[in-house]
């Protein structure tokens, strides 16, 4: 229930001294004039989700600032300061993207960790978040921050706090830092008036240093040495991969490689695109539009802070198709997994992973190719908490998630968009050499382990009226789950909040050993799943559909897709979404 006189109080306080005059102009304004805009800025506190602190830039408690950022900042040093292994000579690496603050916002950081007596490695420019993962490994740092939203809207931006391992916090360290954030109640407790020599700069060392670990994971050198020419178009959407990935391509070998020259120039208003997402169409329209001029065979972007990669491959019809984020990894991992075993270089101790709302072909290939799978929740720092885990017991070699992420190889400890073009481009440079594209190699895929079809709706309710009925969805769901959908009976239910799977036919409960999450799932008859959680870092609730069957050769993938399409769509309207 929002309290209007609660959320006034909170506004008036900054109007205060300690705040600069844009700030209290903008506090004022929405004071005076704009009670909607004053409660969505002040109705909550920005919290740590599954990729950090993430908001609309703007005044407010709400909303991604200069004060909201120092309160993150100081409440992470603070709880450093108790956690971190040798107290007294704390490191903090930090990175940013190409978004509008980014580069202050890092400075900021860096003035504020310095201000706390720890050394502070900063990017001398913009880096992606795999580079800021590896830098926090490589340095022996306790921890790292990256300034980015990601793939979000330009109005966006973010802070996503790292840990020692490389990997984005988990529990209990996020909710402790959140803990340590809430003790400091006005901005003049952060500390500020920093050390300049206690900046350390990172630069083309450490890209050197990164670059030589992707090149490490080419599987066939000796194939793209003969097919080195293969047509690749990039694009780095204005963000981070801008110089990287294009260096990481030519480190590895390709020689016939054009990168998208208007929007090659990192921008935070992001010009040329609707949205710099990599998971729609739309952004890949211009890169697409090159490949044909090109007559290249392959296209690839990176999202803003380069740990995403969309990919869109040339049918034989000559037209391009973007891959979602399954299909892509369905690639990756056979390519990875089968020329591993090919290569004889499975010791029987590899492993992969996946999320509990990723297509399951990941589990079918990893499985049939004698290597271990493990399911995790969403977001990559479950990813590395498990391979923090197993580190010394197993060898992670591959995995990823369906919002269009990927990691291959353990020396960084979040999706790689790096890395995974690289192996992408290898592994059309493999297809080729045996007379197929890519997506004839995805055919030949589902026709050995099943096809999988899957489909994501997201349900958007902004500011606090929708984070209240996205509450109100989510326990009406668990309260009273479905019988039926689209004329199939809902046999099994998991809650991931409760860490329960339910069989809805007998009655039998057994527990679920992943950590607790608002995440729930819904197993039909027919072998359909539906899996349903509010998104982390935006106002949305997201569905994911995923619908299987049998394919005995490619010849039969337009109709069986279709048909897949179908039950989808059925169970779509059912849920009236």
């Amino acid at each position: 229930m929002i309290n209007i006189d609660e959320i006034r109080t909170k506004a008036a306080a900054w109007l205060g001294e300690e705040f600069d005059e844009p700030t209290r102009a903008e506090v004022k304004n929405m004071l005076e004039h704009d009670e909607k805009a004053l409660i969505d800025a002040f109705y909550q506190d920005l919290e740590f989700g599954t990729g950090g602190l993430r908001g609309i830039m703007g005044a407010g408690t709400n909303r991604m600032n200069r004060y909201t950022l120092g309160m993150a900042t100081q409440g992470f040093a603070n709880y450093l300061k108790m956690h971190a292994a040798n107290p007294s000579a704390i490191k903090v690496a930090i990175a940013h993207d190409c978004r509008n603050n980014s580069s202050y916002f890092a400075r900021v950081a860096a003035d504020i960790f310095t201000a706390n007596g720890f050394t502070a490695y900063l990017f001398e420019a913009l880096r992606p978040t795999p580079e800021l993962s590896y830098a926090i490994r490589l340095y022996g740092c306790d921890g790292g921050v990256n300034i980015t939203a990601s793939h979000n809207p330009k109005e966006y931006n973010g802070y996503k706090v790292s840990w020692n391992d490389g990997g984005q916090v988990v529990s209990p360290h996020d909710r402790g830092i959140i803990d340590e954030v809430r003790k400091i109640k006005s901005v003049s407790e952060i500390m500020t008036g920093g050390d300049e020599l206690k900046i350390i700069t990172l630069g083309a060392e450490t890209d050197e240093k990164y670059l030589a670990e992707v090149k490490a994971l080419s599987i066939n050198p000796d194939i793209i040495r003969k097919n080195h020419d293969i047509g690749i178009v990039y694009t780095p959407l204005h963000g981070t991969g801008y110089k990287i990935v294009p260096d990481a391509l030519a480190l590895y070998g390709f020689t016939n490689v054009h990168t998208v020259t208007e929007q090659s120039v990192p921008d935070g208003n992001f010009p040329t695109v609707h949205s710099p997402n990599p998971e729609e169409p739309d952004a890949l329209s211009m890169a697409v539009a090159l490949a044909k001029d090109k007559g290249a065979e392959l296209v690839m972007a990176t999202d803003p802070d380069g740990d995403r990669l969309g990919v869109a491959v040339r049918k034989p019809t000559g037209e391009f198709v973007l891959l979602n984020g399954n299909q892509t990894g369905a690639l990756l991992t056979w390519y990875i997994l089968s020329q591993k075993k090919k290569n004889g270089e499975l010791r029987g101790n590899e492993y992969i992973i996946y999320t509990v709302v990723t297509s399951d072909i990941f589990g079918s290939i990893a499985e049939k190719t004698g290597v271990k799978y493990y399911r995790v929740l969403t977001g990559f720092k479950y990813f590395a908490e498990l391979m923090r885990d197993l580190e010394g017991k197993e060898k992670y070699i591959g995995g990823g998630e369906e919002s269009f992420g990927y990691l291959a190889g353990d020396y960084v400890r979040d999706k790689d968009g790096v890395s995974a073009i690289t192996l992408v481009a290898e592994a059309a440079a493999w297809a080729r050499e045996r007379g197929k594209t890519l997506w004839e190699l995805l055919l030949d895929i589902y026709s050995e382990y099943g096809l999988y079809r899957e489909k994501l709706i997201n349900v958007v309710r902004k500011g606090a009226e929708g984070a209240a009925e996205i509450k109100g969805m989510m326990e009406g769901y668990r309260s009273t789950p479905p019988e039926e959908i689209a004329g199939s009976r809902v046999i099994r239910m998991n809650d991931f909040l409760e860490q329960v799977s339910r069989d809805l036919v007998t009655g039998e409960n057994t527990p679920l050993m992943l950590e607790k999450s608002n995440v729930l799932q819904f197993f039909l008859a027919d072998g359909t799943k539906i899996s349903v959680r509010p998104s982390g870092t935006e106002p949305k609730i997201k569905y994911y559909f995923s619908a299987n069957t049998e394919m005995n050769d490619p010849s039969q993938f337009e109709t069986l897709w279709k048909g897949l399409e179908e039950r989808i769509d059925a169970v779509i309207r059912d849920l009236k979404l």
